[in-house]
């Protein structure tokens, strides 16, 4: 029997619901497809930080090594400075496991109300950059807190970054419906993203069966409000992933319905899946917290891993579990998040 050894990080807030929800889902559809799960659950973190100083161990990275995938929570409380969750635990998993793709789906999940009065079907893929771009942290401030103060944040795309990532988009648009959008600013920023223009298109030519475009990023934003239903695979840079993926979520009826891979699609690391939301400590403890999300990304994580026909069978127990109105309190429901962790087992 298969079996994948699983680090399991819930993190904080809400993260210390969903992620055992999830979890349990994805032993009963592992128990079902003839695999198995073994994990470790790992208390790191802003909870972590504030005890200890450090976001996770001084040998976290190297520990984490040791696991075929992370399913993660979210991180952050409002106790801790909010600039540091991303950099030292986020940023930095990603970046030290060479996690370059952020897959960042956006469907149409049956029986859930969007905001949105179309009702055509929804179904794209936000393909971020995910370790180069605008959140490098590479710069610094210069004398702060005088008159003459200012912060310089430096943005850098590298060849290597931009081609793996656009060879990825157009490989996965191969496996969809043939079409990658991709997403600039360079009538404004003329230097660094003309340049990631200019490799996207190269790459391109070698899909001629794929179709390309090009979008700003300000009509992209409009047009995921107005004809979402155009898009198959969104091609962004970190930064603008990062906002359009929330506005993705948004468009679905709720972010807690999103759900994310940060991979590595060589192997070389473990990749790591989230839901795209925080850890919204305000609601945390209370067993509301929207668990699809989560769930979903269980699926992605198993999709990574080569079990496709069990994460096919999470997303139609996901479908199956909204349309019969199990829907938390986000999505105008009054599911609990266990709740919605049982439908989906008993629906797989």
């Amino acid at each position: 029997m298969k079996n994948y050894n699983i680090a399991v990080v819930p993190g904080d807030g809400i993260g210390n619901e969903i992620v055992p929800e999830g979890y349990k889902v994805l032993e009963a559809v592992a128990k079902k497809h003839g695999f198995s799960m073994t994990s470790k659950t790992f208390d790191w973190g802003a909870g972590y930080y504030l005890k200890n100083g450090r976001f996770l161990p001084e040998d976290g990275l190297e520990t984490l090594k040791n696991y075929d995938a992370v399913y993660f929570g979210s991180v952050g409380l409002p106790e801790v400075d909010d600039t540091l969750p991303a950099k030292d635990y986020t940023f930095k998993v990603r970046t030290n496991f060479d996690q370059y793709v952020n897959y960042r789906p956006v469907r149409t999940y049956p029986g859930v109300q969007r905001p949105l009065r179309t009702e055509k079907h929804i179904d794209f893929v936000i393909v971020r950059e995910n370790t180069e771009g605008e959140f490098v942290q590479v710069g610094s401030q210069y004398l702060p807190d005088s008159e003459n103060g200012m912060g310089i944040d430096t943005s850098i795309f590298t060849r290597k970054g931009i081609e793996r990532i656009a060879h990825y988009a157009f490989k996965l648009a191969r496996k969809r419906r043939n079409k990658v959008t991709h997403i600039t600013k360079s009538n404004t920023l003329i230097n660094s993203l003309s340049y990631w223009d200019r490799v996207i298109t190269e790459v391109a030519s070698q899909y001629p069966d794929v179709a390309h475009d090009q979008m700003y990023i300000d009509n992209s934003t409009a047009s995921f409000v107005l004809k979402p239903e155009i898009f198959d695979v969104v091609l962004t840079t970190n930064l603008f992933g990062d906002i359009l993926s929330d506005l993705g979520g948004a468009v679905m009826g709720s972010l807690g319905l999103g759900g994310s891979g940060n991979i590595n699609p060589e192997k070389d690391f473990p990749s790591m899946f989230e839901p795209i939301h925080g850890s919204a400590p305000d609601i945390a403890g209370q067993n509301i917290a929207n668990p699809y999300g989560q769930i979903w990304s269980a699926a992605i994580m198993l999709e990574h891993l080569g079990e496709v026909d069990a994460a096919n069978n999470i997303m139609e127990a996901i479908d199956k579990s909204t349309l019969e109105g199990v829907l938390t309190k986000d999505l105008g429901g009054n599911a609990s998040t266990s709740d919605v962790a049982n439908a989906v087992i008993k629906n797989l």
